[in-house]
C-alpha cells in the first residue's frame, strides 16, 4: 500500500505543491512550524533517508537546495533550516523551514493559515523555483 506521501505526489490527495520533478515532489506541510514550511520527498518510497541509494540521495539534496533557494527568495529569510525526523510517516522526507533565528525551529508549535494563504505561500515559492 502506498504511503500518504506517495498518494500526495501522485495527485490522489490534494496538496499545496511547491515544486516537482520526475524523481521528487515538494509541498507545504499542513501543520507548518514556519511560514513556507515545505516537505520534500523522493517519489520512490523509502522509509529511512539513509537507505536511499547514494546517487538518488545526492539528487534529493540538490533538489531540496533548489527549493530552499526559492523559499529564501520568496520570504527574504536569513536561512532555510533542513530537518529530517521521519518517524510519523514511513516515507523519507526533508522539512525545509524558512528561519530568521534558531527559535523558529520549534516543532512543538504550529502556525495556522487559511487555504487561500496556503495557496499564496505555495505559489510564491513555486514562482521563485529555478
Amino acid at each position: 500500500m502506498a504511503s500518504i506521501f506517495s498518494k500526495i505526489a501522485a495527485g490522489e490527495i490534494p496538496s499545496y505543491k511547491v515544486a516537482e520533478s520526475d524523481k521528487f515532489y515538494a509541498f507545504l506541510d499542513i501543520n507548518p512550524v514556519a511560514k513556507g514550511h515545505t516537505l520534500v520527498i523522493p517519489r520512490q518510497e523509502v522509509d529511512y533517508i539513509f537507505d536511499i541509494d547514494d546517487t538518488l540521495l545526492a539528487e534529493f539534496e540538490i533538489f531540496a537546495k533548489r527549493v530552499a533557494k526559492a523559499q529564501r527568495r520568496a520570504f527574504g529569510c536569513r536561512k532555510v533550516a533542513q530537518v529530517v525526523l521521519g518517524l510519523e510517516v514511513p516515507h523519507a522526507h526533508i522539512h525545509l523551514l524558512p528561519i530568521n533565528s534558531e527559535a523558529d525551529v520549534d516543532f512543538r508549535r504550529h502556525l495556522s493559515f487559511t487555504q487561500e494563504e496556503m495557496a499564496e505561500i505555495a505559489a510564491e515559492i513555486a514562482k521563485n523555483f529555478e
